[in-house]
């Protein structure tokens, strides 16, 4: 596992130094909610725009806690500078890839097989396998912005409630992302409770299985009651070909376009665990290639001809095309980066080491230790990988007189506990409400709720495994 890969999932933790503060432990966790409460009453009771109220509360977080304002400041910028690089780079080219797929009219392409394929109650059943295989090597983040025309024309076309849909692809991105390896929070755990990948690889598909069928097309029911009628946004909705007349890319050449980062990724993940020599020539190779953002870049300009020129496009209107993809994101960016200042202010003024060290002192099972010590810090930082690396790291000690089974099972509870609650202090929050166009009690009703169904699904399915194998 790599420095770069981790950081390229926006959920790393930064080289600033942590804020000093002046109170006790418990001050710092009352800091942090009263920080929390205030960007949620600000967005809700307010209507101020998420990336100020993101922003007031940093400040609202460091008054409470007794931090120098300069610190805080400092700590705001290095986490909006730190998202913004890594997760906002990857959302500017995966929406140029995203439009150059609906614009292209290969978004249709797909809608269309999809929906000739699995009809009716199929369709999120469907939405859940795509989300699935395409979730394996990505940040959740790409997911969702590959993943976004698709799941919107299929909503549409099928005549389906949005997340009827929505939350399937969501819920196998979000698996994916906390339970099997080669994702980076997994082979972070990995590494640090030294587990056998292949068990644990195993194990994780064991779990993620029945865990992506309750928490996505059975619970997306249940989130359409909660939320209510939810129309498809019309400012994120692929346009229409207006000249019907013109060609259309191949299917085949569509998935293999969109699989293409997959692949690259995938094969980068693969060398690292298999050769993991870095002078081998394929290896050096691939950890170039198959890094995110090459990985996205070298995919839209595949795009530009796979799809672009396929679809009769002239150089001016593939240009036009990729262009015009950068200017609905900046809003998403900004409040994405916000998030990630927020986030890295909770980190450096010591909020998860004041749950840590409380959370450890209770005498627990190692697996129930490790998926509450990873909800708690997930619950403070509002980052799954910053929680998977804290909460391995802490109960370390603890599997080293595990058998194989049981040490990578304590890797998946700590990965299950990573996915828990997600809210307003987490980037992935924000694109999915802004994204699907919902309000903040409409995303914590579906989004929120959907990840904390993950979590505590995977994890009610682990325990038993413990005492059975």
């Amino acid at each position: 596992m790599t420095p770069n890969l981790l950081l390229a999932a926006g959920s790393s933790t930064s080289s600033a130094p942590a804020l000093a503060h002046s109170g006790s432990n418990t001050q710092l966790l009352i800091a942090a909610l009263l920080g929390i409460a205030a960007i949620v009453g600000l967005i809700t009771k307010l209507r101020v725009h998420p990336f100020l109220a993101l922003t007031l509360g940093s400040i609202v977080l460091a008054a409470v806690a007794g931090v120098p304002f300069d610190k805080l400041t400092t700590s705001f910028a290095t986490g909006f500078g730190a998202t913004v690089t890594s997760v906002g780079l990857l959302i500017g080219l995966g929406a140029m890839l995203g439009k150059l797929l609906a614009d292209s009219g290969g978004a249709n392409v797909v809608a269309d097989t999809v929906l000739a394929k699995a009809q009716g109650r199929k369709l999120p059943w469907a939405m859940a396998l795509i989300a699935a295989l395409l979730g394996l090597p990505l940040f959740f983040e790409i997911g969702v912005v590959l993943l976004i025309p698709i799941v919107l024309l299929v909503a549409r076309r099928g005549n389906l409630p949005l997340l009827r849909v929505g939350i399937p692809a969501l819920a196998g991105l979000s698996v994916l992302h906390g339970l099997v390896p080669p994702h980076p929070g997994p082979l972070v755990a990995i590494d640090a409770l030294h587990a056998d990948l292949g068990t644990t690889l195993a194990l994780g598909l064991l779990v993620a299985v029945p865990t992506l069928i309750i928490a996505g097309p059975l619970f997306a029911r249940v989130a359409e009651r909660w939320v209510g009628p939810l129309a498809v946004p019309e400012a994120t909705l692929p346009e229409q070909r207006s000249d019907v007349d013109q060609p259309v890319p191949r299917f085949g050449a569509v998935l293999a376009t969109i699989l293409l980062p997959v692949v690259l990724m995938l094969v980068k993940a693969l060398f690292d665990v298999v050769v993991d020599n870095p002078a081998n020539t394929g290896q050096r190779i691939f950890d170039f290639v198959g890094s995110p953002l090459l990985a996205l870049l070298i995919s839209v300009l595949v795009a530009m001809f796979t799809l672009g020129r396929a679809a009769g496009f002239t150089k001016d209107r593939i240009s036009a095309t990729i262009g015009s993809a950068l200017a609905p994101i900046a809003g998403i960016v900004f409040i994405v980066g916000a998030g990630g200042g927020f986030k890295q202010t909770l980190v450096d003024v010591g909020v998860g080491d004041a749950i840590s060290s409380g959370a450890a002192k209770l005498h627990i099972s190692a697996l129930l230790l490790g998926w509450l010590i990873a909800v708690l810090i997930r619950l403070a930082t509002g980052s799954a990988t910053v929680a998977t690396v804290t909460a391995a790291g802490i109960v370390s000690p603890l599997a080293a007189g595990m058998s194989t089974t049981h040490a990578a099972l304590l890797v998946l509870a700590v990965g299950a506990g990573s996915l828990f609650f997600s809210h307003v202090n987490d980037a992935g929050f924000w694109l999915v409400k802004e994204y699907f166009g919902m309000t903040v009690g409409q995303t914590v009703k579906s989004w929120s709720m959907m990840e904390t169904v993950i979590s505590v699904t995977a994890i009610v399915i682990i325990l038993p495994l413990g005492l059975l194998l």
